[in-house]
């Protein structure tokens, strides 16, 4: 770990161990993954600190979700170094489900139970809001910011500005909300499976209480990248929404283009 300038607080825990920069994710910090013999494996993030850095939002959700009793990576420390923020946790053992070698079959048996038992969590208990309203005005002061890359818009919004999607997504703006604790990027990469069983949500910054189209809206999407359109409709009904609501569905994938 030598070529890394870790905070003072991690250098000792961390005597020993190698690290591979993680290149999976699409996270805006960056990720290592970090080994040694005989030692659990383990996870540094690191970004930069600002009004938008989001790691500080992780941990505590992180600290949450183990609270309710749901596996997810457990937090070791964090800091502020070098104009960065730094988290460090300990890795769930197992493999994400887009890189898993299960079958799709088995994969979206894993994703479907992971979400359910989520989603069955008490919203009134949760203390993140990502409710539209407040969602909305993120992205607002993302896209302000000029933190919407427009380059990585979804194929079918290619060429378009983000203040014009932003637009759209007002016109847009559900009048409902079925709200359920959300993962809120919940894609393939991100829910982790040992021994063909979930094991882990990993990359939770995002979650909160929403309507549960947020997740299966992207848990589709990726569904569709990863395994192919034609698991969508078993993954829906293993899940239990066999006829999601299709605006819904469209929105979501929207509101995610400004995170």
């Amino acid at each position: 770990m030598q070529e890394i300038d870790l905070p003072p607080a991690f250098r000792d825990r961390l005597s020993g161990y190698t690290s591979e920069k993680d290149t999976l994710g699409q996270s805006a910090s960056t990720v290592l993954l970090l080994r040694a013999d005989g030692q659990p494996p383990l996870v540094v993030k690191h970004e930069k600190s600002g009004p938008f850095a989001e790691l500080e939002n992780e941990a505590a959700r992180l600290e949450w979700l183990a609270a309710q009793g749901l596996p997810c990576p457990r937090v070791l420390g964090q800091a502020q170094h070098a104009g960065q923020r730094w988290l460090l946790v300990e890795a769930i053992e197992g493999i994400d489900l887009a890189s898993s070698r299960l079958s799709p079959a088995e994969r979206i048996v894993i994703l479907a139970d992971a979400l359910r038992s989520l989603h069955r969590l008490d919203p009134a208990k949760c203390p993140f809001d990502h409710r539209l309203r407040s969602r909305i005005a993120a992205a607002e002061a993302r896209m302000d910011a000029g933190l919407v890359d427009e380059n990585d818009f979804d194929d079918e919004r290619q060429g378009r500005t983000a203040r014009e999607l932003f637009g759209e997504l007002q016109l847009r703006n559900p009048k409902d909300e079925q709200l359920v604790v959300t993962h809120g990027d919940a894609c393939l990469p991100n829910i982790v499976a040992q021994g063909g069983r979930f094991a882990g949500f990993i990359d939770c910054g995002r979650l909160g209480v929403a309507d549960l189209h947020q997740d299966i809206a992207l848990a589709c999407r990726s569904i569709s990248y990863n395994l192919g359109k034609e698991w969508v409709q078993p993954f829906l009904g293993l899940y239990g929404l066999p006829n999601p609501d299709p605006e819904k569905l469209s929105f979501y994938c929207l509101l995610d283009e400004f995170f």
